[in-house]
């Protein structure tokens, strides 16, 4: 077996799809970290019965990112493919027959797409690329605009419909020129990839200032929308206010939770704004904003 599918707080026999009823408090039970020798190569969470949450084992790849299944009744969009080193695919196919067995054998197109386009987030994109019903998004800024209809990238916020389930996109350059945020209002939670997540937030230098614009937006967007938590793709710190895991770490003991609350937006946007010009490393209990030398290429 190469997975651990743990589900709750909601029965997966009571789908969200057909009512708004208010989003339970979000909880979750350890993930896989790298202390047991038998872990499975990926653990599966369910958030309500039409979320997901997939975590990649570090025994796999010490970057042991976490990837986002959501349901509507139409459309599954997948957010990222994992950093290689496993099969994602098996995993993502047993969610979708899974959902499909409980609407009656209901046909639903995949859609996958990413955080952003560095290659722990789109290492199993070939996996999908024959797989039918499935279109997959490109990695570059046009394509990721033209795919979801960013009439304005990276300003304003695109929509997009699973059927009866509408997510927010935002445009958050910076970490890298092709990184979106998804917000669910559904669930009130926003899935922030690597922009914002307990861990080091790298910014290349040469893109601080769209760092800096985009966690302006992020401000301005949550002060207009209800968000229940931040999840984002990593955890690289510990229960220990400000520390972090060296890097490429092989095992997370006292990992710190997933989620982020929703102050931890502020906290950003007020980071990078005092940073200034000459922005320097800065330890948060919940993150570091780690500025690394200029990636011209990216």
């Amino acid at each position: 077996m190469n997975r651990l599918y743990r589900c709750f707080p909601l029965a997966l026999g009571a789908s969200l799809l057909l009512g708004a009823a208010e989003p339970k408090p979000l909880a979750f039970a350890p993930w896989i970290n790298g202390t047991a020798a038998n872990e499975p190569e990926t653990q599966v969470q369910a958030i309500d019965a039409d979320t997901f949450v997939i975590r990649q084992s570090v025994k796999t790849n010490f970057e042991a990112p976490f990837l986002y299944l959501l349901f509507g009744r139409d459309r599954a969009l997948l957010l990222d493919t994992g950093a290689g080193g496993l099969k994602i695919r098996p995993t993502v196919d047993r969610l979708v027959a899974d959902w499909r067995a409980r609407h009656g054998g209901r046909a639903i197109r995949l859609v996958v797409a990413h955080s952003h386009g560095h290659g722990d987030h789109h290492a199993g994109d070939d996996e999908f690329r024959d797989r039918p019903d499935t279109d997959v998004v490109g990695l570059t800024p046009s394509e990721v605009a033209a795919f979801f209809r960013f009439a304005d990238w990276p300003q304003g916020v695109a929509r997009f419909d699973l059927g009866g389930r509408v997510l927010d996109l935002l445009a958050t350059p910076g970490h890298q020129p092709a990184h979106i945020m998804v917000y669910d209002g559904r669930t009130r939670l926003l899935f922030s990839g690597d922009m914002l997540y307990p861990g080091r937030l790298y910014v290349p230098l040469n893109h601080f200032d769209d760092f800096r614009s985009s966690a302006e937006r992020l401000a301005a967007f949550a002060g207009t929308h209800p968000i229940r938590a931040l999840l984002g793709a990593h955890i690289e710190m510990t229960t220990a206010p400000g520390k972090d895991y060296p890097m490429e770490a092989p095992v997370h003991a006292d990992e710190h939770g997933l989620a982020l609350a929703p102050s931890a937006i502020e906290e950003l946007r007020a980071a990078v704004v005092k940073a200034g010009p000459v922005p320097a490393i800065d330890r948060h209990a919940d993150f570091i904003v780690y500025p690394v030398p200029a990636r011209p290429n990216d």
